[in-house]
């Protein structure tokens, strides 16, 4: 059957027939292979994503991977029949930041796919062609659907500019912290430190690369020239910070509930330290996982630990929320 989730209203989905939109000029048709759901995906399905940053009634879906099937006026012909996935942010292309290559803070207003704009969670989507990623025609498109995710980590890896020999952390052992552990490995760190709250992630961190493994509450050091935060828990911030040598550089991702522990300007000045923050992924952070991706570096599929059908999205909004450590990345099948 052809369909796409529908959410009308908070707490209120359909599955609805679906008829594919033919691409207009500059635009692109994709077949949906598989779509990811995240935190925010529950959060637009529960109605408490921020104002502003959700429209319904909408089809989510921002984390997907699919096959181009038709391209509208202007976009390359060659397009057709290759593996993709893309951007969500649906940026201006004129403003100054998006000029600089910072689509993430266009000026021109939020506009992202799967939450102001129809998402993957259907059998097609059609979206401007500008923001695809070409994958290799063997790449495995389910593990390509969590790219998204992992251009986030891709941008904070960015930022962080981890050099080979320096001691690096990550702080969260969610999917996003489970790609700073591959992204942080692929740089060729003398030291490799996970903490998160989990001891049950401690054998997965060590697959992807980790040297040591901690639980916050364990005696944590204080000497590392780097720190990708992803866990966005209320003290998660202050945790990273900790763990930084004077002038160390870290990066948060994790976005806490309102009553988080801020960090102490002071101590930010006194010990030198560099905070960088990332939401969302710049078109130089999608091409870096793309590339990481296909050479190997980056290995998805062990997140994943469900598969469903399209009209299973009301399990599948249970298992993302449910909290059980034995459900990790969750996937449906348009």
């Amino acid at each position: 059957m052809t369909g796409a989730v529908v959410i009308e209203a908070p707490g209120e989905h359909r599955l609805a027939s679906h008829e594919p939109r033919q691409p207009e000029a500059g635009e692109a048709l994709v077949r949906v292979h598989t779509v990811g759901i995240c935190g925010s995906d529950r959060e637009v399905y529960q109605g408490n994503r921020p104002e502003g940053y959700v429209r319904y009634p909408i089809t989510p879906g921002h984390e997907w991977s699919g096959t181009v099937e038709a391209v509208g006026a202007g976009v390359p012909a060659a397009l057709v029949g290759r593996k993709v996935v893309g951007e969500g942010f649906r940026n201006c292309q004129v403003c100054d930041r998006c000029h600089v290559g910072e689509t993430t803070l266009c000026t021109s207003g939020y506009e992202e796919t799967g939450f102001t704009q129809p998402g993957a969670m259907a059998t097609t989507l059609t979206l401007p062609a500008r923001l695809l990623h070409v994958l290799a025609d063997d790449a495995d498109l389910t593990a390509a659907a969590l790219l998204e995710p992992a251009a986030c980590i891709a941008a904070a890896a960015i930022k962080a500019n981890a050099l080979p020999g320096e001691r690096v952390a990550v702080v969260g052992t969610g999917t996003l912290g489970m790609f700073a552990v591959q992204f942080l490995k692929a740089g060729s760190p003398a030291e490799l430190l996970v903490v998160g709250t989990r001891p049950d992630r401690a054998e997965l961190s060590r697959t992807f690369g980790a040297t040591d493994f901690r639980t916050k509450d364990q005696e944590l050091p204080d000497d590392f020239d780097v720190v990708i935060e992803t866990a966005g828990s209320r003290s998660a911030a202050r945790t990273a910070t900790s763990l930084l040598r004077r002038g160390g550089r870290l990066v948060l991702t994790g976005i806490p509930a309102p009553g988080a522990e801020g960090l102490d300007p002071t101590d930010l000045v006194v010990r030198q330290l560099e905070v960088h923050t990332v939401f969302g992924a710049a078109p130089d952070a999608w091409a870096h996982a793309v590339r990481v991706f296909g050479a190997g570096l980056l290995d998805p599929l062990p997140l994943v630990t469900h598969e469903l059908a399209l009209d299973e999205f009301p399990q599948a909004i249970e298992l993302v929320g449910s909290g059980d450590p034995k459900v990790g990345k969750v996937l449906l099948r348009p």
